[in-house]
């Protein structure tokens, strides 16, 4: 009886630890997708990755579900572990988050389940401005090499029409 009890209480032990841990946060990045990303983006902000509530406040009630949400991104939370020295992605849950209704929908965890998955929730203020100036901040990255290719025509453009034009008379 006793070994039945050490074996739980040190298995609890163990396993509490790590709990505390995944409901802090400090995720390594998220991956983004959504309305005006092409594939995914993955974003290291501290505003959004340090926090498991800064998203939303699951610890609240849920809400009813909209009647339209609006547009959304789909997130992953994403920790890196270091195996071997080699470092692996393993994601930790899924949520969609509508910035612009403030509404997030917790699909739940990727290895497991909690009891606040596939519920709505209330968007954390504090979680807009950081997560629309990545959005900015990709869309300005995707403007650049359209830039360039503008600047390069436009030099090719003055450099030809500085070039000194051939006439009859300079013909040997």
């Amino acid at each position: 009886m006793i070994r039945k009890w050490f074996a739980f209480a040190l298995s609890l032990g163990l396993f509490i630890p790590t709990l505390v841990v995944f409901a802090k946060g400090d995720f390594s990045y998220i991956t983004v997708k959504g309305p005006g990303i092409t594939g995914e983006i993955n974003v290291t902000d501290p505003a959004l990755t340090q926090d498991f509530f800064a998203f939303a406040d699951f610890s609240q009630a849920e809400i009813p579900a909209p009647a339209d949400p609006g547009q959304g991104y789909q997130i992953v939370r994403v920790y890196v572990e270091f195996t071997d020295d080699k470092p692996k992605d393993i994601p930790f849950d899924q949520l969609h988050y509508y910035p612009y209704t403030d509404y997030v929908f917790y699909d739940g965890l990727v290895e497991g389940s909690s009891e606040y998955d596939g519920k709505w929730y209330a968007a954390n203020p504090a979680a807009e401005a950081p997560f629309r100036s990545v959005l900015v901040q990709r869309a300005l990255l995707a403007w650049i090499p359209f830039g360039v290719l503008v600047v390069a025509l436009l030099w090719f453009v003055v450099a030809y029409n500085r070039k000194p034009k051939k006439t009859m008379d300079d013909r040997p």
